[in-house]
């Protein structure tokens, strides 16, 4: 085997990317962006070509679709469903199929974590209203909502990409459902197999008894600030113990002077202004608390204040998502009070409630936030903040539910897409744009709905594809790969590349796995004088069915937190989903793409 110098160059800079993806020290964005320079520097990529991967097909596709999602969520769509879901059987089976089955038709036509962002909240609050964990739901609705991705052309990038590789080779793009025959079948195998049996290979994290049933109205931790106007300034901390004493749900748990937590105050300490108490009470007594005692909530002084009237003042639990600027920060340094007037009450990590100073906690994916607010702070802060609404306390953040108009939106664009009256990327465009014009999604939503670290991957990722095709690597792997397939059936050959697809995804971004291994596949195929469409096909399904890792698929680590799971716990059920995938999937690409 004779690697030329743009070869080994060309494997050198992909073998680093994807030790780089792996190692996960910068963001994939970052490390595509630096091997599209090193290919650049290198030569193997022209100047001209270097950023034509922005403006390809696909990447404009993907684009329109993560605002159609956003349109859709505005609108209520999936929102709607999910509520009525509260009617569910309580029995765990029938909650894992329903829930699944749900988010695997969502994630069809809209974007896969998106569907699960709506659907998560309702699992766990589905949870506590049964007092299991929530470890049981999660995960069995992150993998549905990978498998759904299976079903149609906008339903994963991975599937978007192939179907532009298929337009490079000389075919007609592959269509809006010709992904369907095979990919729905994979989705309805992989959701019976979750609903009846695997979901009873996911772990079982135990979960306090108190934390089953969310923030019990006993369980609100705050600080409350001694200010100059307080009535207890100078009299013995002993007058505040006793206070709280006298309600029946209220408790003195430390003090803070100066920075230093104290958690045992001695009585007879006497009261200074600056002084915080943590106290642990509801919602009734914490009024009094304030009234009587002339306590103000933390940080209420300096920066915005509740609303007068304490009617419109409403608590809300959220869960923290994926792509909240909360995450990795501290309650400190978002400032929630002085930014968005709201007061964080309690938080909660995987069923544990955190006893921490909560200006210190550093918050994290699926965190659940005890807020408290004005309802018209709380909407504004929680789609600023990009929480999800978990269980409220007699407030609701829906929109004005608008779902006929953009569900016809949708429906329209996927049935210009379907008869091919003009190319899916424009037909799904026109529909953004007209969702904005709508009002569906609003200007100052309309780039925050894109996830663009995932638009700068695949932007700098087709290069490199390109890059790989043109030197001869591709060829060469794929010559490697025909070493094997000679042993091989045809049947034999795709469960080989759709397994060494699905492996590499489980460990890089499925969008980038898919750049990188259809090329290969097209090369396999013609070395073996075969059709070019199963081998795509096998690379599609191989790359959306990440199972066996967190790392995998941003659905499987947005679930880690809030489900308890460690890093060994995907391929216990990830594993046998695999093995399902594989068997039920090549024989229905050969026999829907005979080669």
């Amino acid at each position: 085997m004779n690697i030329t110098v743009e070869q080994g160059v060309v494997f050198g800079i992909l073998a680093a990317a994807m030790i780089m993806f792996i190692w996960g020290r910068w963001r994939y964005d970052l490390v595509s962006v630096g091997a599209l320079l090193l290919v650049y520097l290198s030569g193997l990529v022209p100047a001209e070509q270097a950023f034509a991967g922005f403006g390809h097909p696909a990447v404009i596709t993907v684009v329109a679709v993560f605002i159609l999602s956003r349109g859709l969520m505005n609108a209520g769509v999936v929102d709607y469903v999910a509520r009525r879901l509260g009617r569910v059987d309580s029995r765990l089976p029938v909650q894992v199929a329903m829930l699944t089955g749900i988010v695997t038709f969502c994630s069809g036509f809209m974007n896969n974590v998106g569907a699960l962002a709506l659907l998560m909240p309702v699992a766990i609050w589905m949870s506590r209203q049964s007092g299991r964990p929530p470890s049981l739901l999660l995960m069995p609705l992150a993998f549905g909502s990978l498998l759904g991705g299976l079903v149609t052309l906008i339903g994963t990038p991975p599937n978007i990409i192939i179907a532009s590789f298929r337009a490079e080779t000389g075919g007609v793009p592959f269509g809006m459902f010709d992904f369907a025959p095979v990919g729905a079948g994979v989705a309805l195998a992989g959701l019976a197999f979750i609903s009846l049996w695997g979901w009873k290979l996911t772990p079982q994290r135990k979960i306090p008894a108190v934390a089953a049933g969310g923030f019990e109205i006993d369980d609100y931790v705050i600080e409350l600030a001694v200010t100059e106007d307080s009535q207890i300034v100078g009299k013995p901390i002993q007058q505040v113990v006793e206070a709280a004493k006298d309600r029946k749900t209220a408790s003195l748990l430390g003090l803070i002077r100066a920075g230093r937590y104290i958690p045992s105050p001695s009585g007879y300490e006497t009261i200074q202004v600056g002084d915080v108490f943590m106290v642990e009470t509801d919602h009734e007594d914490l009024k009094y608390l304030l009234g009587t005692l002339g306590l103000k909530i933390a940080g209420e002084t300096s920066g915005r204040s509740l609303a007068g009237d304490s009617s419109l003042v409403s608590l809300i639990e959220v869960i923290i998502g994926a792509d909240s600027p909360l995450v990795g920060e501290t309650a400190g340094n978002i400032r929630l009070r002085r930014n968005y007037g709201i007061n964080l009450l309690a938080v909660s990590r995987q069923g544990q409630q955190l006893r921490a100073r909560l200006s210190r906690i550093q918050l994290l994916t699926g965190d659940i936030l005890l807020l408290q607010g004005g309802r018209s702070e709380l909407e504004a802060a929680l789609s600023e903040l990009k929480c999800l609404p978990l269980a409220d306390r007699g407030l609701r953040l829906d929109r004005r539910p608008r779902i006929g108009l953009a569900v016809g939106l949708f429906t329209a664009a996927i049935g210009i897409a379907a008869i091919n009256l003009v190319p899916v990327q424009i037909s799904f465009l026109a529909a953004a744009g007209a969702m904005v014009l709508a009002g569906l999604v609003p200007l100052r939503e309309l780039y925050e709905s894109i996830d663009w670290p995932i638009i700068v991957l695949l932007g700098a990722m087709f290069p490199l594809g390109h890059a790989l095709e043109s030197s001869g690597g591709a060829r060469m792997i794929a010559g490697q790969l025909l070493l094997v397939a000679d042993q091989l059936s045809p049947a034999g050959t795709l469960m080989l590349l759709m397994l060494a697809t699905m492996l590499l995804s489980n460990v890089i971004n499925n969008a980038a796995c898919a750049v990188l291994m259809a090329p290969i596949a097209i090369n396999l195929a013609r070395g073996m004088s075969l059709a070019i469409d199963p081998f795509l096909m096998a690379v599609a399904v191989g790359a959306s069915c990440a199972f066996l890792t967190p790392v995998g698929h941003q659905s499987n680590a947005m679930v880690m937190v809030p489900g308890g799971y460690q890093f060994g716990d995907y391929w216990r059920m990830g594993l046998p989903l695999s093995i399902l995938v594989i068997a039920v999937a090549v024989p229905l690409i050969l026999l829907i793409w005979p080669v």
